[in-house]
């Protein structure tokens, strides 16, 4: 059903009054469809967010049947639109839009909700035409100007993003931060929809339905308001129209609603959110709707097109450093990060306004059209870097591990999108010295572990970092890379192989009576306590467990039990759920070794001073580890002997 591209369709013969009210009469009817679907299929699951479908279901309703441009037997069509219910609760609504173009079938729709079906209680990619996942507030919108930056300046295709935003999503500082970067790289291929239904979870929002004040915030982000009836469909065709009318410039349409318009049980009432109505109450409802429909919808299609080919790109040449020369991690990973992206056309670069401190300014110098720079933006980079994921980028993501905090809710959403990002956190642990504990990320260990499908990897010398940077294009899922502050020693070729998932054993001897595991800058301290444990008689392993997830547990159940299970864990990170709780894990594994473990981390909150100082403070530096080992060995000795006949 062709339709034009900036106007509601009209009828081949008639006046323009019949074809406006024809036009109105077919809008209002999908709008229907779409509330009585909201509600079917939230009755059937028993639970849901009806009330918040029916408000936005006129505003669906225009841009389903006369400005979204779907070529929905091509789905990778790049020129395809994409849309994103920021307001994921809303995923009746969503869902009924499906079904309402045929991507969904009736019996698929009434699936909601229940165990092992792809209509999930919030949006997941798991359907065609659901590029991200939804339902923590606040990230849809710095999703969309992700995929709207590579739709502008990667890909170069006439795609527009539009988002479904939520009113009480809008008290969300990341919405602000993505209002601010949409504006600065003046993405005018973002339609943001405000659907202001004045009530939220527990009553009335901080502006409930003073469109004007919304109004005036964009507006002073630099966006474009348009103020709305949004359950007019002519008012609404004509926001939409006028939205798309510049080019360089995002527009915001502020639509007053009401949360549970057409039913008369739910609107404008309190005390309705996320609650679905019984199957009574349901009929009814569907009867005051007008009664169920079969609108089948075919979307305009963009013009086709093919995603264009990437530039041929220059082999790899990772760098190399010479062994014993000192080099910051951070610094082989800007140096391969560039590497990287002249030898790959797909790898772009996101940095929180750091980057002569991670060193991603090498890569914005050397290709200055894949960087895009997030300010102090932490959530809006990550999101970024999500939205380019869903493009088929590989995005590299940076900034301070301690900053990376700000953005967790970001990054464990990103695994329910099933993205693909790299991201590099650097200055961790009390190593990075005078700057304080506000800059020390003693966290970011625990964190990204906990993230579904993640990959972590911690390296301790820049030949190290740079293959694990070249690996971690290639990896699937969120994947984290730890880098140091300080200078330290090259201890490996630049040769050397480096997989995800083992490790490296640096010293070792068949008489060793203790296992020093370490990552990062603890391996240069182990090292030296070897030196001064061999020098005294006591011969020790010392293990280089770059990869904290997965980690190597054969290698280093291997390593534990060849030292009589006498083993130390050093790691520059708060004591859980790091190296630490990595390296027990593996041990107790279906067939458990037992080992005596002593664990040494950071337990005290750390100050300000030199490297040497703060290492040596929190019991982590070579004469702690020598102490530790020296310790646990004449512990075991004596327990040995008090349990011989």
């Amino acid at each position: 059903m062709p339709h034009r591209e900036h106007g509601p369709r009209g009828g081949p013969d008639g006046t323009e009054e019949r074809r406006r009210r024809s036009a109105e009469q077919a809008h209002r009817e999908l709008a229907q469809q779409l509330r009585v679907d909201s509600l079917r299929c939230s009755t059937r699951a028993g639970s849901g967010h009806p009330s918040s479908s029916l408000s936005a279901a006129d505003l669906m309703a225009v841009l389903l049947r006369d400005y979204l441009r779907w070529d929905l037997s091509h789905p990778e069509n790049p020129n395809n639109d994409h849309v994103i219910f920021s307001k994921g609760h809303a995923s009746p609504l969503l869902y009924a839009m499906l079904k309402a173009v045929g991507v969904i079938s009736d019996a698929e729709l009434l699936s909601y909700r229940r165990f092992r079906s792809p209509l999930e209680g919030h949006p997941v990619p798991t359907l065609p035409w659901v590029e991200v996942a939804t339902g923590s507030l606040g990230q849809g919108l710095p999703v969309g100007v992700g995929i709207a930056l590579s739709g502008k300046y990667l890909e170069k295709v006439p795609y527009r993003v539009w988002v479904l935003l939520g009113d009480s999503e809008m008290s969300e500082g990341s919405i602000w931060e993505a209002f601010d970067h949409a504006r600065h790289y003046r993405l005018g291929n973002v339609i943001a929809i405000l659907d202001m239904n004045r009530l939220g979870q527990r009553g009335q929002t901080p502006l409930g339905w003073s469109s004007a004040a919304y109004a005036a915030r964009a507006r002073a982000f630099g966006w474009r308001a348009l103020e709305i009836d949004g359950h007019d469909p002519a008012a609404i065709s004509g926001a939409y129209a006028e939205a798309l009318r510049a080019p360089d410039a995002p527009a915001l349409i502020v639509a007053r609603t009401m949360k549970g318009k057409g039913v008369s049980l739910l609107e404008d009432k309190d005390g309705w959110h996320g609650k679905a109505l019984n199957e009574a109450q349901c009929a009814k409802a569907i009867e005051e709707l007008g009664g169920a429909r079969d609108i089948v919808i075919e979307p305009e299609a963009p013009a086709p097109g093919e995603r264009a080919p990437r530039p041929a790109a220059e082999p790899l040449r990772l760098p190399s450093y010479e062994r014993s020369t000192d080099v910051a991690t951070r610094r082989a990973y800007g140096d391969a990060l560039k590497a990287l992206g002249a030898a790959r056309a797909d790898i772009v670069a996101v940095d929180a306004e750091v980057n002569n401190s991670t060193y991603a300014e090498e890569f914005a110098k050397a290709h200055p059209d894949r960087y895009f720079e997030m300010f102090i933006s932490e959530q809006q980079m990550v999101a970024a870097a999500v939205g380019l994921s869903v493009r088929r980028w590989s995005p590299f993501a940076s900034t301070f591990a301690a900053f990376l905090t700000r953005a967790y809710d970001f990054l464990r959403m990103a695994a329910v999108s099933r993205a693909n990002l790299r991201v590099c956190g650097s200055h961790a642990g009390v190593s990075i010295g005078e700057d304080g504990p506000s800059q020390m990320g003693l966290e970011d260990l625990a964190m990204m572990r906990a993230v579904h499908g993640s990959t972590v990897l911690y390296p301790c010398c820049a030949n190290q970092t740079a293959r694990l940077v070249a690996a971690m294009a290639d990896q699937k899922g969120i994947v984290y890379l730890r880098t140091t502050r300080e200078k330290t020693p090259v201890l490996y070729d630049a040769t050397e192989a480096f997989p995800i998932g083992g490790s490296k054993v640096l010293r070792h001897a068949p008489h060793d009576r203790v296992t020093i595991i370490a990552a990062g800058i603890t391996v240069h301290e182990a090292l030296k306590a070897h030196a001064e444990l061999e020098a005294s008689g006591l011969s020790a392993r010392v293990v280089d467990a770059y990869s904290i997830k997965p980690i190597d547990a054969t290698g280093i159940r291997e390593a534990v039990r060849a030292t009589a299970g006498n083993a130390i864990v050093v790691e520059d990170h708060w004591a859980e759920g790091g190296l630490g709780d990595a390296v027990l894990e593996c041990l107790a594994g279906e067939e458990p070794i037992v080992a005596r473990v002593v664990h040494l981390a950071v337990r005290e909150m750390p100050c300000s001073g030199t490297p040497a100082e703060l290492l040596h403070a929190a019991g982590l530096d070579a004469s702690s580890i020598a102490g530790a080992a020296r310790r646990l060995v004449s512990d075991a000795a004596r327990a040995a002997g008090a349990s011989s006949p």
